[in-house]
């Protein structure tokens, strides 16, 4: 994997707008996303991470606005923006009928790539623990063990970017553990990942860079500390989105 050139910015976008109907779901959003970080984005459930993760991965053609991956748009030269891409979304249909390691050697067929996956589809498969039942079809899968096939997919052909939807929603604390210190690995080795994440202390202890988005725009950006401003990442993420407290419910009392 190369080392982005540090003034084009892994992921750029641009007065992202996404409506549905009458939703307008992302409104006019831009991020500058620097190569060679984990960059994180948080935010409450219906405030367009997901939408805007979804056309970062060319998903999704968006209402207006513009995506470029590594300097490919993702309009008008989107074969070389995707190359670049690995990605986990909720809702990729898999081959239920086929086993993990038989999953990566479609992936790589597909890819067209050399003997060295099979080395990496090993490492993959030990460190996510879907080595331990090598014969089990994907059918038969947990919603954990999907979450980490889909890493494996995303992560064999070595990317450039990683976009990364919920990775650790439903991951038990030991393979979670062990999915942040390949991430960690990915950005080290000048990767990028792009995440979107409820669990504040991941983004905390990890990602360089974050976004709060709320009502399909950026409330704030920049450098997790100055984001935390203070406090930690959590306590700040509550103050910018707001919480109000749960009245009483009578029929607990």
């Amino acid at each position: 994997m190369q080392v982005f050139d540090s003034t084009i910015p892994a992921v750029e976008v641009t007065d992202l707008t996404q409506r549905f109907g009458t939703v307008l779901a992302v409104d006019r959003l831009s991020l500058s996303i620097p190569p060679g970080m984990c960059y994180g984005i948080v935010g409450p459930n219906g405030a367009g991470k997901t939408t805007t993760l979804t056309a970062m991965c060319g998903l999704r053609e968006p209402t207006s606005g513009a995506i470029r991956i590594a300097g490919h748009d993702l309009r008008t030269d989107r074969v070389n923006a995707l190359a670049q891409l690995g990605i986990m979304m909720d809702g990729l249909s898999l081959p239920e009928r086929l086993t993990a390691t038989e999953v990566l050697r479609y992936s790589a067929g597909l890819r067209g790539l050399d003997d060295s996956w099979r080395a990496r589809a090993d490492d993959l498969l030990e460190i996510l623990g879907l080595d331990a039942a090598p014969r089990t079809l994907i059918v038969e899968y947990s919603t954990g063990m999907r979450k980490k096939i889909n890493l494996a997919l995303a992560m064999l052909h070595r990317p450039r970017v990683l976009i990364l939807d919920e990775p650790f929603e439903a991951i038990d604390p030991v393979s979670a553990r062990s999915i942040e210190q390949v991430l960690t690995q990915h950005a080290a080795a000048g990767g990028t990942v792009v995440m979107s994440s409820h669990i504040m202390d991941f983004v905390e202890r990890n990602c360089r860079r974050v976004a709060v988005v709320a009502g399909g725009r950026v409330l704030v950006e920049g450098p997790v500390d100055e984001v935390a401003a203070g406090g930690t990442l959590n306590e700040r993420f509550v103050e910018l989105v707001g919480a109000d407290p749960v009245r009483p419910l009578k029929w607990l009392t």
